[in-house]
């Protein structure tokens, strides 16, 4: 069978228009690739009747994700502060847990605990070191 020379111009038609469509799709990029965050590291912590205590206490720089516990009878906020400004939480009931995220920058941080109720001597706040920050997470897998 004898293709007409309508049928050979829309074949070649056709073949043009699926060939510039595969085509279009090579070349630049039109997106910023902009590397993922570093990994949310998770720390732990617990207000008892001295002192606050977090661990690690000594890090990189990024996402942070702080879960603390009240081992005390009276319930606390609690309070992460540093350069870059505060946040708070609470209160935290006794026995209860309380998470804080942030992304934190290279420096000191302080997480303090406090009460409503005037307590006979104060808590000491926990001290976070954030130094430089941490790789980013393109090589991670399975991440959310």
């Amino acid at each position: 069978m004898r293709a007409t020379s309508k049928t050979r111009l829309a074949r070649g038609t056709a073949a043009f228009l699926i060939g510039g469509a595969i085509l279009s799709g090579c070349g630049e990029e039109d997106f910023a690739n902009k590397p993922r965050p570093p990994v949310t590291v998770d720390l732990t912590g617990v207000v008892q009747t001295d002192k606050v205590t977090v661990s690690p206490s000594k890090l990189g720089a990024g996402p942070v994700r702080i879960t603390i516990s009240n081992q005390t009878k009276q319930a606390h906020t609690i309070t992460l502060e540093g350069d870059t400004g505060s946040q708070r939480v609470g209160p935290v009931e006794p026995l209860g847990t309380a998470t804080l995220r942030r992304t934190l920058a290279p420096g000191i941080y302080q997480v303090k605990a406090g009460t409503a109720v005037a307590t006979p001597r104060e808590i000491a706040p926990a001290e976070l070191t954030i130094g430089r920050e941490r790789p980013n997470s393109n090589d991670k897998l399975l991440l959310p």
